[in-house]
């Protein structure tokens, strides 16, 4: 079985649900074509109707698929009602907006007159991750559904049950079938999705070799592709901070859905005269949590998505601290039943320990003292990721002049506020391409037609 729904807070299998066949895999596909032929004919006013009816329905059941979400990947039930929530309001967003960011741009040529216009490409091919297991999947559906696209959608193998409950919402509001179609397939038959002639766009969220492999096979295949990988964003607080502020933000930035997100908090980059405060402080705040039922609202450290995630989290620091790391505090797992690690600190990372590479997709902070703001500069640019980061000053004009400096997709001043459905979200070097969300997240999978009307003779 490849997909298996584990509650990683006591290890406990729940349900397993086999891949389809290829027949049902084929029978989908043809829907999703069928489906597209007249879904592409719709106005935006018919297709805001169902988008508009799913966001409802997605606020009706919060508590429903909000506990679907905590019992398949651990998020704590708090953090897993405002995603549910925040997944709404990007379906009701893209609803709301889709005709204007999508109609015609008038042009102004020497001769005549020329507009263009945006036209849907066909069935668009999603790839989603489990760490958000609905805001992933409402952030490829509100913009693409809207443009007039439809969704084949391979969700990760530990969130099924997210999965089902998202595409029965949808159907629930109306949705034709092949509209968005839920695929329990293997990754041979993945390739197979992304080779298909009726699929015309892949959009990936996940790790960079995912990425690698899929945009490869899309490229071979002249198909348009979107990118969303990994990250290990800066966290530069200069020798002016607000270290209250700040304190709160390295937290929250830190230990948000458990560490598991690609655009937290992961390198601490603190100029030296603030450093050892902060980290003091810090440390202290990490020490404060304690894990739990993340069923229980007062739960404040819930588990790891699986049993997988967190050895592989534990292998990281293992290796970096034979490279020569200094466990700060934690580094191990909670010896209790569960997916749990402690919250971690690390420092003394050389640029010869693979932790200054990689990525930690857990609950570890890498702490790095520096002499000044160019050397946290140099630093944070020091990464073959490019998400996000922050910098955290009193004097906001400064803030600017570093975020500007920095190479990212990304940068925040003071705060670390990832996303908002207004937004574009993502990023450049091994983070990926394109962007999500905002009027540039509906733009990608959209054919952009040049028509002119000019009165004139053919050359001679």
């Amino acid at each position: 079985m490849s997909y298996n729904s584990v509650n990683p807070y006591d290890g406990k299998l729940s349900q397993s649900f086999a891949d389809i066949s290829d027949a049902q895999l084929e029978q989908k596909l043809a829907d999703a074509q069928a489906c597209y032929l007249s879904w592409k004919q719709k106005s935006y006013a018919e297709r805001a109707i169902i988008l508009g009816r799913a966001a409802v329905l997605m606020r009706e059941r919060v508590e429903e698929l909000a506990h679907i979400m905590t019992l398949e990947m651990g998020k704590r039930i708090n953090e897993a009602r405002g995603e549910v929530m925040f997944s709404a309001d990007i379906l009701a967003y893209y609803a709301q907006h889709a005709a204007a960011f999508l109609g015609p741009q008038v042009l102004h040529p020497s001769i005549g007159d020329a507009h263009m216009e945006s036209s849907p490409i066909g069935v668009i091919f999603g790839i989603e991750p489990w760490n958000f297991p609905y805001y992933q999947l409402a952030r490829v559906a509100g913009p693409h559904l809207m443009a007039g696209n439809v969704l084949v959608i391979k969700h990760a193998g530990c969130v099924p049950q997210c999965a089902m409950a998202f595409e029965q919402m949808l159907l629930d509001s109306g949705a034709p079938r092949g509209l968005y179609t839920n695929l329990l397939i293997s990754h041979e038959q993945s390739d197979r999705v992304v080779d298909d002639p009726r699929v015309k766009g892949v959009a990936l969220t996940g790790s960079v070799a995912a990425g690698r492999s899929i945009a490869a096979r899309a490229g071979q295949n002249l198909k348009p592709s979107s990118m969303e990988l990994g990250g290990s964003d800066a966290f530069i607080v200069l020798e002016d901070a607000d270290l209250d502020l700040t304190v709160r933000w390295a937290v929250w930035g830190r230990m948000y859905n458990g560490g598991q997100t690609c655009c937290a908090a992961k390198r601490f980059i603190v100029v030296e005269t603030l450093a050892a405060s902060f980290l003091e402080r810090l440390q202290a705040a990490f020490a404060a949590l304690a894990p739990g039922d993340p069923l229980n609202p007062q739960t404040t450290l819930g588990p790891l998505s699986t049993e997988s995630a967190l050895l592989q989290v534990l292998e990281q620091v293992d290796a970096a601290v034979a490279s020569g790391a200094r466990v700060v505090m934690g580094g191990q797992r909670v010896p209790r039943a569960g997916a749990f690690m402690q919250p971690t600190i690390l420092t003394d990372i050389s640029p010869d320990n693979p932790a200054f590479r990689d990525e930690f997709f857990g609950p570890v902070a890498l702490f790095f003292p520096v002499k000044d703001e160019e050397a946290a500069i140099a630093l944070a640019n020091d990464s073959d990721f490019g998400l996000g980061g922050s910098v955290f000053t009193r004097d906001i004009e400064r803030g600017r002049r570093v975020a500007s400096r920095i190479e990212t997709g990304m940068m925040f001043i003071n705060n670390i506020s990832w996303s908002d459905a207004e937004l574009p979200f993502g990023g450049i070097k091994n983070s990926g391409y394109g962007r999500e969300l905002g009027d540039m997240g509906i733009q990608a999978f959209v054919n952009k037609k040049l028509v002119r009307y000019a009165s004139a003779q053919a050359p001679a």
